[in-house]
C-alpha cells in the first residue's frame, strides 16, 4: 500500500514536467523590417524573446537555429513566406515556424506576425496591428501583438497610449527629451468680491469706477512647458500674461507663474503660484473706525493707509492663485477649461477661462 501511494504521489508530481516536455517546438528566423533602423536578424531576436515569455511553445534557441541552418546548408535570407518557411521547418525538424514584418508606413508602425504549422503546411495563427510612430516602444508593441495573437489579456492602458492617435500626452507618446510646448490663447472672465466691489461700483468723485457690476472679461496667452512626464502624470510650468477690463474701458495688465500637475488619463490638472497685476492705489489716512481721508487733519488721530482708487497711481499688486481645470480633446485640438481663485484681504476674486491649441509634430524640439 505504501509503495502504491508513493507511486501515485510521484506520478502526480511529475505530470507538469511531462506536459511541459510535450510542448510543440517553434523556430523564429528573421522578421522583415522597413524604415525603423532594425535589421531582420535583431527584430527576429526581439520577437523570439517575447514569444518565449508567452510560454505556449518550446521556442528553439537562436544559437540552435543558427547551428541547424549551417548544418543543413540552408539559405534563409528573404525567407518570410509560407512555402519557404514550411521547407525550412521540415529540414530543421520543428513543429511550427514563425515569421512576419514590422514596417513604418506613413505615421504608423504596422506589425504583422504569423505562425505556420509545418505538418499541415498552413498558417495556424496570424495578427496585424497598427501603432503610433514610436520606435522606442517596439518591444511593447511586439508583446501586445503576440498576446492578442494567442488570446491572452493585454495592458489596455499601455495599448491605448501606443495606439490612440489623439491620446493625452504621456511618457510613451511624448517620450524622453522631447517636450511639447502646449501654448495657446486664453480668455474668460473674473469676478471681484469683498470691499473692492464698493470701489468698482462707487462714484468716480470718491475714487470709484462707476461700474454696475464687478465682472470683467480678460484675455491672454499661456506658455506651458512640461519638465516631468512619467506614468499617468505630467509636471508643468506655466506662464500666463493677461489683460483684464477692456469691456470696462480699463487696461489691467497681469502675469501669473504656476507649477501644476496633470493627469494624462483624464485630462484633469491642478496648479498654483504667484500672480502679479498693475492696479491704481492711492495713499491716504484712516481713523480708528476705518473711515477714509485724503488729507491728514490735525485734530484727529489718523493712520497712514492706501486703497484701491481710480485717482491713484499704478502699483504692482501681488497675490497667490489656485487653479483647477480639465483639457478636452477633439482630434488634434486641445480645449483647456480652468477655474481659479485668488484670495486677498481686501476681497478675493475668482474666474473661469478657456482656450485652445493644436498639437503639431514639428513643434517638438530638443531642450
Amino acid at each position: 500500500m505504501i509503495i502504491l501511494l508513493l507511486g501515485i504521489v510521484l506520478t502526480a508530481h511529475n505530470t507538469p514536467l511531462l506536459a511541459q516536455s510535450q510542448k510543440r517546438s517553434v523556430a523564429v528566423l528573421h522578421i522583415d523590417t522597413k524604415g525603423l533602423g532594425y535589421d531582420p536578424t535583431s527584430m527576429g531576436n526581439l520577437v523570439r524573446l517575447e514569444l518565449e515569455k508567452i510560454g505556449a511553445y518550446e521556442v528553439v534557441d537562436r544559437y540552435d537555429v543558427d547551428y541547424l541552418i549551417k548544418k543543413n546548408q540552408l539559405d534563409v535570407s528573404g525567407c518570410y513566406g509560407k512555402i519557404c518557411l514550411v521547407e525550412i521547418g521540415k529540414q530543421i525538424r520543428v513543429d511550427k515556424m514563425f515569421s512576419g514584418s514590422v514596417e513604418l508606413v506613413g505615421e504608423k508602425i504596422i506589425i504583422q506576425l504569423r505562425m505556420v504549422d509545418v505538418q499541415s503546411e498552413s498558417i495556424e495563427l496570424s495578427n496585424v496591428k497598427e501603432f503610433l510612430n514610436l520606435p522606442k516602444n517596439i518591444q511593447e508593441m511586439v508583446n501586445i501583438t503576440l498576446l492578442e495573437m494567442y488570446g491572452k489579456p493585454t495592458d489596455k492602458e499601455i495599448e491605448r497610449e501606443l495606439t490612440a492617435k489623439n491620446d493625452l500626452e504621456n511618457y510613451r507618446n511624448n517620450p524622453g527629451r522631447y517636450r511639447l510646448q502646449n501654448d495657446g490663447p486664453r480668455m474668460g472672465f473674473t469676478v471681484f468680491t469683498g470691499p473692492v466691489v464698493g470701489t468698482l461700483q462707487g462714484s468716480t468723485i470718491d475714487g470709484g469706477y462707476g461700474f454696475n457690476n464687478s465682472v470683467m472679461f480678460q484675455f491672454g496667452y499661456q506658455f506651458e512647458k512640461q519638465y516631468l512626464n512619467e506614468g499617468r502624470f505630467q509636471a508643468l510650468f506655466e506662464f500666463l500674461p493677461m489683460i483684464t477690463g477692456l469691456d470696462k474701458r480699463m487696461i489691467i495688465p497681469s502675469f501669473t507663474l504656476m507649477n501644476g500637475i496633470r493627469d494624462n488619463k483624464s485630462g484633469w490638472e491642478f496648479g498654483l503660484g504667484p500672480t502679479f497685476s498693475v492696479v491704481r492705489y492711492k495713499k491716504g489716512f484712516i481713523d480708528r473706525q476705518g473711515n477714509w481721508f485724503d488729507n491728514r487733519m490735525d485734530n484727529m488721530e489718523l493712520y497712514d493707509s492706501q486703497r484701491f482708487d481710480s485717482r491713484g497711481t499704478p502699483y504692482l499688486n501681488t497675490g497667490f492663485i489656485l487653479a483647477v481645470g480639465k483639457t478636452f480633446r477633439s482630434g488634434k485640438l486641445n480645449v483647456p477649461v480652468n477655474a481659479y481663485w485668488i484670495p486677498a484681504s481686501n476681497g478675493s476674486r475668482f474666474g473661469l477661462s478657456f482656450g485652445f491649441n493644436a498639437k503639431n509634430d514639428d513643434r517638438y524640439k530638443d531642450l
